[in-house]
């Protein structure tokens, strides 16, 4: 069998030899396995992973691979590149779609669809008390609270609780503040509140109410409406006219909510609606929630690596015979969405109902059923409700997409303005498509209050955008307060100090004029670098917007760039981010100088007394976020019930 051609510069880097010497070995490899389920990972020379795939019959999957030469196709140049392969059997498909999705997530494979691991959804959390308070929450759930959702976005859960309040009047304050009330507050004077930090209802009222109020979020709003009538007159049969008349009112402010909310209510109460486009090289899924009968809206995600996505070959061949661009966009658009259902899906919450606006391998949904523990029933051409419901999220997909086109399509000609204007020179490796993405922007900007809570941050431009991943702190140490010169030796000597050659950006940006270019430059020169790098923003005449002046440390004069210019706007967005990045951490910074921790603050039931207790047995936040349940629960003043809460707010 031949070694197919190299397409991939990377892959150039082997001499042939060594090359057909890794082909005989994977050929033997791949005649070595078995015909079980399981999962199969790649990688190049260098030891990076090329791709993770799973496979219902590994030896039939990955010898599809090595078969024949796929010429300068994606597989093509992903198979040109594999210099090792490991595959691990499993016992069914489910536990191969599982640790794929695993996989995938940890190794950022190069050709896999990647969706960012997004675990911000909130909720609607009841908590377990005797006089249970409504919350807005994010994390990870347990089974000592009531929780739902998720919710699309934080607007829903707030107006769910404030449906909630304005019905069935529950408390929404901490458990610190309901414990010292002496008189009933302003949200019982408005009707937002049954005043049960004061005892103006019972328990067992209130815990009627709650119990009425997770009837209304599981969609049982007919039964709740019942229930209230039936207490309304049974009130006014003992003629206790009062009790019955707030609760006349009660079912007159659910009516009119139910009222509003009509359009929206239907038979379904949790559904995910699931729609899907993919144009210029870019992929969308929007994803809309239907909980309790109420739709709460859409939330758009936009995955990573689908231009460099590979079908197997078995899945690329059957697409390649009908051979027309809709089908191979239809084909990985299906990649696209059933990428996404794993990864979303996979250690979440999974409703019984999903509407697709794709077909999707039905081995993918029976795994996702057997590891929620319930059927999952996907529908793909849905009528009445739940075809507006698709409708709907299929038009969020295409807005959203197109919103991501410009913008992304402004920020490259930002980008070509910028390099133009400093007349830099980007390599160009062959087959690379886009040179301007490998512009590298690092951006740095010192903050502090009077000298107080000194903090550098560096932000990173990348990829034609801000990379907030790659973004850091320094907490400047040793130094006179206040001395911004010091504060950007200091963080220039720590970020590239020892730095290989291949980690030093293209463009060096310092929030400051001569004075911070010149300490950049003495740094600069200590260590070995290219001054060339080094752009120094300075404010203009009377400091204002548009008027900026780039600084340069290799002698160059300054450039002042028209206040329309497309490369200013680049230099102003990434200077921005820089001291935004820097100010909030300065703020963070100082607030736990001052209070001794602001995310113990903001934990229920950890007033000053108690923080203070925590921060002086365990010596800080950090000794108290490595504390165990059963340390926490040791210092006077927490209970068990506390310490759990200390436990998984610090995580």
């Amino acid at each position: 069998m031949p070694v197919p051609a190299d397409h991939d510069p990377d892959s150039q880097t082997l001499p042939v030899g060594d090359r057909a010497l890794i082909w005989e070995r994977l050929l033997l490899e791949v005649a070595a396995l078995p015909s079980l389920p399981g999962v199969y990972r790649y990688f190049d020379a260098q030891g990076d992973v090329l791709y993770v795939g799973k496979a219902r019959d590994l030896k039939k999957r990955v010898s599809s691979y090595f078969q024949k030469n796929h010429g300068g196709t994606r597989i093509g140049q992903m198979v040109s590149r594999i210099a090792r392969m490991e595959t691990t059997v499993v016992r069914s498909e489910a536990e191969a779609l599982l640790l794929e999705n695993n996989l995938i997530k940890t190794l950022n494979p190069r050709f896999n669809i990647l969706f960012r691991d997004d675990k911000s959804y909130p909720y609607l959390k009841i908590s377990s008390h005797a006089f249970p308070r409504l919350s807005y929450y994010r994390g990870a759930i347990d089974r000592k609270h009531h929780y739902f959702g998720p919710y699309p976005n934080a607007w829903a859960v707030k107006e769910s609780i404030h449906l909630l309040q304005k019905v069935f009047l529950l408390r929404t304050c901490e458990d610190s503040f309901f414990k010292h009330r002496t008189r009933p507050c302003l949200l019982y004077q408005i009707k937002r509140c049954s005043g049960p930090c004061v005892n103006l209802i019972s328990g067992e009222d209130y815990q009627r109410s709650v119990m009425q109020a997770e009837k209304f979020l599981l969609g049982e709003q007919d039964a709740v409406l019942e229930s209230l009538q039936a207490q309304m007159m049974a009130h006014a049969e003992q003629m206790e006219y009062e009790q019955a008349a707030e609760i006349r009112n009660q079912i007159s402010a659910l009516s009119a909510v139910l009222h509003q909310q009509s359009i929206e209510t239907v038979v379904d109460k949790d559904v995910d609606i699931l729609a899907v486009k993919v144009q210029g090289g870019r992929a969308c899924v929007n994803l809309a929630m239907v909980r309790g009968g109420r739709h709460l809206g859409d939330r758009a995600h936009f995955p990573v690596h689908v231009q460099d996505h590979v079908l197997a070959p078995d899945e690329a061949a059957a697409v390649a015979d009908r051979a027309t661009s809709a089908d191979l966009s239809h084909a990985t658009e299906v990649s696209v969405l059933e990428a996404f259902l794993a990864q979303h899906y996979l250690g979440g919450v999974v409703p019984s109902l999903l509407v697709l606006s794709h077909s999707v391998e039905p081995a993918l949904m029976e795994a996702l059923g057997e590891h929620a523990g319930h059927k999952i029933y996907v529908q793909i051409q849905p009528r009445d409700e739940r075809r507006a419901w698709l409708d709907m999220a299929i038009t969020g997909a295409e807005l959203a997409l197109a919103r991501l086109l410009s913008e992304e399509g402004s920020q490259h000609a930002r980008t070509r303005a910028l390099v133009d204007a400093l007349d830099l020179a980007l390599e160009q490796p062959p087959g690379e498509t886009d040179p301007l993405a490998r512009l590298r922007i690092e951006c740095f900007d010192i903050s502090h209050t009077a000298g107080e809570a000194t903090q550098a941050s560096c932000v990173v431009y990348e990829q034609h955008r801000m990379q907030s991943s790659q973004y850091r702190r320094y907490n400047i140490k040793d130094i006179t307060p206040g001395d911004d010169y010091a504060a950007m030796k200091q963080v220039l000597e720590r970020r590239y100090g020892g730095a290989k050659p291949e980690h030093i950006p293209h463009v060096v940006l310092i929030d400051g004029g001569k004075g911070q270019v010149s300490m950049a430059r003495e740094v600069f020169e200590s260590l070995g670098l290219d001054l060339s790098i080094i752009v120094g923003v300075e404010k203009g005449e009377g400091r204002k917007v548009g008027l900026e002046e780039l600084v340069f440390a290799d002698g160059r004069p300054k450039l002042q760039l028209a206040p329309t210019s497309a490369a200013l706007m680049l230099v102003a967005q990434i200077r921005d981010e820089a001291h935004r990045f820097a100010i909030t951490g300065m703020r963070a910074k100082r607030a736990s100088v001052r209070t001794g921790g602001s995310r113990l603050e903001e934990i229920p039931g950890v007033g000053p007394k108690r923080r203070a207790k925590l921060l002086q047995r365990f010596g800080g936040v950090r000794g108290v976020a490595s504390a165990s349940v059963e340390e926490l629960a040791s210092v006077d003043g927490v209970s068990k019930e506390l310490a759990e809460e200390i436990y998984r707010a610090m995580r």
